[in-house]
């Protein structure tokens, strides 16, 4: 599946840049690791699965394992990063959890978890990066988002908007940090082939919503839209294009969206 780029900064080369990675255990995180190792980059990567991380980076690779949900953690990530390499040159913020239960009636711990860990660690990483990459005047931060960040999906609603919040913040951080020649770069997948769903905090997906991934991608070809992204300066990054179809309907004829999202999801589930 191909990616759609709209066009910012000047392009960027990754060879030899140190990149921070969240979520680095497996899925879309491992994949952009691998990718940005085999264009020459430098890694620190973190999760919370120290043996996963190990696997993914090699020996090469900066390991701090730990949960991003806790401030701690989050300074101990950049501190060692900037101890070991010196530098921070791009921040791939892709850590993220799901959470399927109904708005009315999910639990408020779990959704500000999920709003921890999809937004508030992302900011503070961010928020810890920045200062940095605006003393060398350069640098890079890609936050992971969705399509779901642009178009609701009624079946996951907290979700949506969790990622909603990680679009809006980059387009407002682009504007701020243009002139420090920092970019800027939201990635918005598609259903990814990951574990992804094995994670969430509550709820499932029914059937109905699993039979709708007709272009599902895999986590590498997630990784590979994202770093030639990363690598053309791109504002947004949608992978698979086709998704920018859903976002036009979206804006275009909202009413039509929501009657047609709507209708799936009270549509009752089929006799086993």
């Amino acid at each position: 599946m191909g990616a759609w780029y709209h066009d910012g900064f000047a392009a960027m080369r990754v060879d030899g840049k140190v990149a921070l990675i969240t979520g680095a255990s497996e899925g879309i995180g491992a994949a952009c690791a691998r990718t940005l190792a085999a264009r020459g980059a430098r890694l620190a990567l973190t999760a919370r699965s120290r043996e996963k991380l190990e696997q993914v980076g090699g020996p090469d690779a900066l390991i701090v394992a730990g949960d991003l949900t806790d401030a701690a953690v989050r300074r101990q990530v950049v501190d060692a990063t900037l101890a070991r390499f010196g530098t921070i040159d791009v921040l791939v913020n892709n850590a993220g959890v799901g959470l399927y239960t109904p708005a009315w009636k999910a639990s408020l711990a779990a959704a500000r978890r999920m709003f921890e860990l999809n937004f508030f660690a992302l900011l503070e990483l961010i928020q810890l990066v920045v200062p940095h990459m605006q003393r060398q005047r350069s640098g890079a931060i890609v936050n992971v988002s969705s399509i779901a960040g642009k178009a609701p999906f009624p079946w996951l609603t907290l979700y949506c908007a969790s990622k909603y919040a990680v679009c809006a913040l980059g387009d407002g951080l682009r504007m701020e940090l243009a002139p420090y020649n920092i970019q800027v770069t939201t990635v918005c997948p598609g259903h990814v082939k990951t574990g992804f769903g094995d994670h969430v905090l509550d709820g499932r997906l029914a059937e109905r919503f699993q039979r709708t991934r007709k272009f599902s991608i895999t986590a590498g070809e997630c990784a590979e839209a994202m770093v030639r992204g990363l690598e053309r300066g791109a504002r947004t990054v949608m992978v698979p294009r086709v998704g920018w179809v859903l976002i036009a309907l979206e804006r275009l004829l909202p009413w039509l969206v929501d009657r047609e999202m709507a209708r799936l999801y009270h549509r009752p589930e089929p006799p086993a």
